[in-house]
């Protein structure tokens, strides 16, 4: 979709059920004046509501919000087809609210109480659509999931591998995966087989969550 042609300015959903927070993190992100908030929810029901009238590049949401929390909205979007590069944040450094973001596709993962320039270069990051591999809490997602050192990959992993591995990551399907690196779908199912058997696992999460572990990615 790219920036507004008139504007240049990226369009943000912004999703807090705190009035204060999100009245903050509007002004904030629009002081930086390429950034505009163009629609703001309470939580990811009236998120998902919204975007159906309304198309925005980035999706910023609150992991955590009465009704609807920002992974569930980002599952049920992901599921109807909506690819909108989405940032999840979160209070607490957490690596059980990691997971759960990894699980349903989000590009990224920042504290509440991040810099603000880390904000605004995590917006560009996902707007261009790369995903940020590495949250603030990789360390406790290493501790929860530490490997022995004879389970670390049998081979070594090459660009393309690690390139699908990280749009894995993402939440992204081998279709989308395809069309996002210009291969036929086929050609990517044989990378992801491949891909899970040098982590020597049938299973994409546990694949990545093992590649983080490993520094893979």
């Amino acid at each position: 979709m790219g920036a507004d042609p008139v504007t240049a300015k990226l369009r943000v959903a912004l999703a807090d059920d705190q009035a204060l927070v999100r009245a903050g993190l509007k002004a904030l992100l629009e002081s930086f004046g390429d950034l505009a908030v163009v629609v703001e929810a309470v939580d990811g029901g009236e998120l998902i509501e919204a975007l159906r009238t309304t198309p925005v590049d980035v999706i910023l949401s609150d992991i955590r919000m009465a009704g609807v929390s920002g992974p569930e909205a980002l599952r049920r979007l992901r599921g109807a087809g909506n690819m909108t590069p989405t940032i999840l944040l979160t209070t607490f450094d957490d690596s059980a609210l990691l997971l759960e973001a990894v699980e349903a596709g989000a590009q990224g993962f920042l504290l509440k109480d991040a810099a603000p320039e880390d904000l605004h270069d995590a917006i560009a990051t996902v707007a261009r659509g790369e995903s940020l591999l590495q949250p603030v809490a990789t360390d406790p997602v290493r501790a929860r999931y530490a490997y022995r050192e004879q389970e670390a990959p049998k081979a070594h992993f090459s660009e393309r591998e690690i390139a699908i591995l990280r749009l894995l990551a993402g939440g992204y399907s081998n279709k989308e995966i395809a069309r996002s690196i210009h291969l036929a779908e086929g050609t990517v199912k044989n990378y992801v087989s491949d891909i899970l058997d040098k982590l020597e696992t049938r299973d994409r999460t546990r694949a990545v969550l093992k590649a983080i572990t490993l520094r893979v990615i």
